[in-house]
């Protein structure tokens, strides 16, 4: 190839075509745990996180609460992934053998999310969140039917592998997933440019700013303990019985069990077998927990 801007150009609308192939093959599930947020700064603050409105009958003047303001902030980090392409390849016109490797750059950054997305679900029995909490922690504060301070938990306690019980229904997810700037697809081909005078060799690569962040902890149920399906009824019990910061119920409707590979054949057990054969019995019966929930398998866990 005769190197000229034009087929350097040329070349770098190639090797996008072949990153964007890499990236449509790919399809990420961190949507189903996490909101998508837009950030403009090198910061995000969410301070209405763990606010839930709730209608009342108007009797009289409208009845005024003030929002209790968490200064819950995420920040933005930058994100690279970079490869070199000698000149002396193109050249020679063995250009086209560098066509995997960015199918496999435009593979890892769609799921780039999903890797520091799923990661902090497990983070979670460690790490706090908004209410200065644990995320899945044993003693979150809430208020019961009549208003009064109490304490409530979403989380079971075990040594084993976490799984995890999500309400994907609400607007608003138990995770976060904040973009500040895309993920874009660059070069360094100028030939002035002193890298490539020294190097002898053309940089590509891909460019990006977000981070994941704790969202509601009430959408989101957290166990290390064996993923039974008593564990399982116990976590679906407790997160349906969750009241908002006004005591209210707050409706929350688990749809999505998520774990890892160590516990893909206990939640296959809970989910999906159609008969159970419980301790002592000696015939099977109906499994009344098929399909109330849908299973998401991550190995980011």
């Amino acid at each position: 190839m005769l190197i000229t801007s034009e087929s350097l150009n040329a070349l770098f609308i190639a090797y996008g075509a072949e990153y964007k192939t890499g990236f449509n093959a790919v399809t990420p599930r961190y949507l189903e745990v996490a909101s998508k947020t837009k950030s403009v700064t090198s910061e995000s603050i969410y301070p209405w996180l763990g606010q839930f409105p709730m209608l009342r009958e108007w009797v009289g003047d409208r009845n005024i609460k003030s929002m209790e303001i968490h200064d819950f902030t995420i920040k933005n980090r930058k994100f690279e992934s970079t490869v070199s392409v000698p000149r002396d390849k193109i050249e020679d016109d063995h250009y086209g053998t560098f066509a995997p490797v960015f199918q496999q750059m435009g593979r890892m950054t769609a799921a780039h999310p999903d890797t520091l997305i799923f990661p902090l679900l497990k983070a979670g029995f460690t790490e706090s969140c908004y209410d200065k909490q644990y995320f899945f922690d044993t003693d979150h504060p809430s208020k019961d039917e009549n208003d009064n301070e109490v304490i409530v938990s979403n989380r079971q306690d075990g040594d084993g592998e976490p799984w995890f019980l999500i309400d994907g229904t609400q607007p608003f997810k138990p995770l976060v997933w904040q973009e500040r700037l895309p993920y874009e697809f660059q070069q360094i081909t100028d030939p002035n440019n002193a890298h490539v005078i020294m190097r002898d060799e053309y940089i590509y690569g891909v460019r990006g700013r977000a981070n994941a962040g704790f969202g509601l902890w009430q959408l989101a149920y957290g166990s290390k303990a064996p993923l039974t399906m008593d564990n399982y009824a116990l976590a679906r019990k407790t997160m349906q019985q969750l009241r908002g910061d006004r005591g209210q119920l707050l409706g929350i409707t688990p749809t999505l069990l998520v774990c890892g590979p160590a516990n893909e054949k206990a939640a296959r057990s809970v989910l999906k077998s159609q008969l159970v054969l419980e301790s002592g019995a000696t015939a099977p019966i109906p499994n009344v927990w098929v399909d109330t929930a849908d299973l998401l398998i991550t190995p980011y866990l």
